[in-house]
C-alpha cells in the first residue's frame, strides 16, 4: 500500500508544481438530520431561556463543542479570521503584545461523531430545560 501511495503523490506533484495538495484522514461530515435537529432544539431553549438563537448555539459550542487556542498580535482583529472566539489571556513576547483566544469550531464543520456529542450536551441542557427531547434510540438512528 505505502509504493502505491507515494506513486499517486508523485503523479500528482507531477502534474502541476505550483499547486499545492492537502492529504488528510476522510472522516463522515455530520447529517443533515443531526443539524436539523440539533437548530430545532437550539430554538426551543432560547425560546425558554429568551435569547436569541444565536446566543444559545455559541453557549452550546462553548460546551460541547470543539475548539484550539490560537495567539495573536493584540493590535490584529480576530473577527476578519474567526468567527466563533473569546480572549482568554494576554501575554509578552519580544516587546509585543499577544491576545490568546479559544477559537472554536461551527458545528458545519463537524464529522458525526463530533456532531453526536455535541448534540448530547444540547439534549442534556434540554432535559434540565424540562424541553422533550427524542430517545436515545431515535438519535442513534442520526449516525447512520
Amino acid at each position: 500500500m505505502t509504493g502505491t501511495c507515494e506513486k499517486i503523490i508523485q503523479w500528482l506533484f507531477n502534474q502541476d508544481r505550483e499547486k499545492l495538495f492537502d492529504i488528510k484522514e476522510h472522516k463522515e461530515k455530520r447529517s443533515l438530520s443531526q443539524n436539523a435537529y440539533c437548530w430545532k432544539l437550539i430554538t426551543e431553549m432560547a425560546d425558554v431561556l429568551r435569547l436569541s438563537k444565536e446566543e444559545v448555539y455559541l453557549q452550546m459550542l462553548k460546551s460541547y463543542g470543539q475548539s484550539e487556542i490560537v495567539s495573536m498580535l493584540s493590535s490584529i482583529n480576530p473577527a476578519g479570521y474567526f468567527k466563533y472566539y473569546e480572549a482568554i489571556g494576554t501575554g509578552i513576547v519580544n516587546d509585543k503584545e499577544f491576545t490568546h483566544y479559544k477559537i472554536f469550531k461551527g458545528s458545519s464543520e463537524f464529522d458525526t461523531k463530533e456532531m453526536s456529542i455535541f448534540i448530547d450536551g444540547v439534549i442534556q441542557e434540554c432535559t434540565n430545560l424540562g424541553i422533550p427531547t427524542l430517545t436515545p434510540e431515535e438519535v442513534k438512528r442520526f449516525n447512520l
